[in-house]
């Protein structure tokens, strides 16, 4: 919301600082560069700093931003403000991924998906905000030259005199107040979790999570800035520019035009909804696959048949519906290979933010140049081309190292299973050996025990006629039950001929 804010109030702005729009397109240079300023320093900050504190300054900042912009006068200082937002816009959105990444890492896609759709849900409103409670204005006829460009004296005097002041219209005031104040609403909620979670337990926390670092780690993020790049350089300038399109180059009505430009930015907010819900059963990746085959042949169908209004409908809902969900979705993909600091979303953060200001201002230079061409639609048909490459590029690096890991772990579990196989035979064997020995010891035992039993034997073999053989039958008997009883006694061995001997004679 404070950034959809200040189109619909442009040029009520500008007639506040007493100049025309054509000499206060600075204010959007200057956000952003604010924006970039503040991606940088909100990537630093967060890997220092506690999230909620910083994100609570940073909307406490953009709060005091929102509430002084209706009563600047000096144009100087209208586009001061408007940087002081940009760079607290910077720190929000580099924060924000960084926060949900930190509460939530790989589980985090629905709710990376909430957030972006909150910005889409923000830049929707703005505008009706705006319109309702500013309700008719000026037009923009009346801001000419001669009308609303004082002499360079009288400007700077009138600047220098005057730099606070009531605007001509108060409904101004009250859009920015109300948005102002809803923004300190949040920003008090985020003072509130940062004096009820201590600094100890961040840091415990932090800790406590798993740290990751892929093996191509920087190669992924410079390819992600790429992405991210094109990305939203051709999102950004497909949402300016149809509408020039449509009237100049597709002979449509500006009533026409409007909707379609409509159409693109609401089919985008309501995807971006439904991926919240998506995000719950897709992976991000898959996602991405599909918001990529989306854009690839919806920027086609766009190039091929650029001149037919029933065309234009069709492709722009299709490719406002399939560029909703790629940045959010990226921003997941890449946590699930590398961990995401501060410092790696601002980098990525800037390179969205650069392509959101390079390739708008190149395409409207060079589409002036070649009035009769749709570079427009050329744009964004070599950047779905791009994003469609590039990103199974980023995917293989970042399964590379995966696949090696498999494989090794793959041959170690075949090593294993081979060493485990030779063991137990090993061991079988030395079972096997050790069995042998032990019945061969239990052999020389018996022998040695038949050995002493001999002369026993022959004495009373002398003596059988002489006395009772109950006594010699019962102690050769009780003798053979205890050898057949012992688990030694599985052979031929010289106790079983010695028991046959004695039952012979009995």
């Amino acid at each position: 919301m404070s950034i959809a804010i200040l189109g619909p109030t442009f040029q009520d702005l500008a007639r506040n600082v007493n100049r025309n729009i054509s000499s206060l397109s600075l204010i959007f240079v200057g956000r952003a560069s604010g924006y970039l300023c503040g991606s940088m320093i909100g990537g630093v900050l967060f890997d220092c700093m506690n999230h909620f504190l910083l994100l609570g300054v940073s909307l406490l900042a953009t709060t005091v931003g929102l509430f002084v912009i209706p009563f600047c006068k000096a144009a100087v200082l209208l586009i001061f403000m408007i940087s002081v937002i940009g760079v607290s816009m910077g720190v929000l959105d580099t924060g924000g991924n960084v926060l949900i990444l930190a509460i939530w890492g790989d589980e985090g896609a629905p709710h990376m998906q909430a957030l972006h759709f909150s910005f889409a849900l923000g830049a929707f409103l703005a505008p009706i905000l705006a319109k309702l409670a500013l309700g008719t204005s000026v037009s923009a006829e009346n801001h000419t030259e001669p009308a609303f460009q004082p002499p360079a004296t009288n400007g700077s005097s009138a600047d220098s005199a005057l730099l606070f002041g009531l605007p001509d219209d108060m409904n101004l005031l009250w859009a920015y107040a109300f948005i102002g104040t809803y923004i300190f609403i949040v920003c008090l909620f985020l003072f509130a979790l940062f004096f009820k979670k201590s600094s100890g337990q961040e840091k415990a926390k932090a800790s406590a999570q798993a740290y990751r670092r892929a093996e191509y780690h920087k190669t992924l993020l410079c390819l992600l800035f790429l992405f991210f790049f094109f990305y939203v350089g051709a999102e950004v300038t497909y949402g300016s520019y149809v509408f020039s399109f449509a009237t100049t180059h597709a002979g449509m009505e500006e009533r026409e035009a409007a909707g379609l430009n409509s159409i693109f930015w609401g089919t985008f907010a309501a995807c971006r909804g439904l991926a919240i819900f998506f995000a719950a059963c897709l992976q991000p990746g898959t996602m991405i696959v599909l918001s990529n085959i989306g854009s690839l042949a919806s920027s086609l169908f766009l190039v091929l048949f650029d001149k037919s209004p029933f065309c234009l409908w069709i492709a722009t809902s299709v490719y406002g519906a399939s560029m909703a969900a790629t940045f959010p979705s990226g921003v997941s993909w890449i946590e699930q290979y590398t961990t995401i600091s501060g410092k790696s979303a601002a980098f990525f953060v800037v390179g969205a933010a650069l392509g959101e200001m390079a390739i708008p201002a190149v395409i409207g230079i060079v589409q002036g140049q070649y009035p009769d061409l749709p570079i427009v639609l050329y744009t964004c048909l070599g950047s779905a081309i791009f994003t469609a490459v590039i990103f199974p590029v980023m995917y293989k690096l970042a399964t590379l190292p995966l696949d090696r890991q498999r494989k090794a772990n793959r041959k170690s579990e075949d090593q294993k299973s081979l060493l485990s196989n030779s063991e137990l035979n090993d061991y079988e064997e030395e079972n096997e050996g050790e069995d042998a020995e032990k019945w061969n010891e239990m052999d020389f035992e018996v022998v040695e025990m038949n050995d002493t039993m001999g002369p026993i034997v022959i004495e009373h073999s002398g003596n059988i006629l002489m006395e009772p053989t109950a006594d010699v039958s019962t102690q050769f008997l009780s003798s053979t039950l205890i050898f057949k009883s012992s688990p030694v006694n599985t052979g031929d061995s010289p106790v079983k001929h010695l028991a046959r001997s004695v039952e012979k004679r009995d």
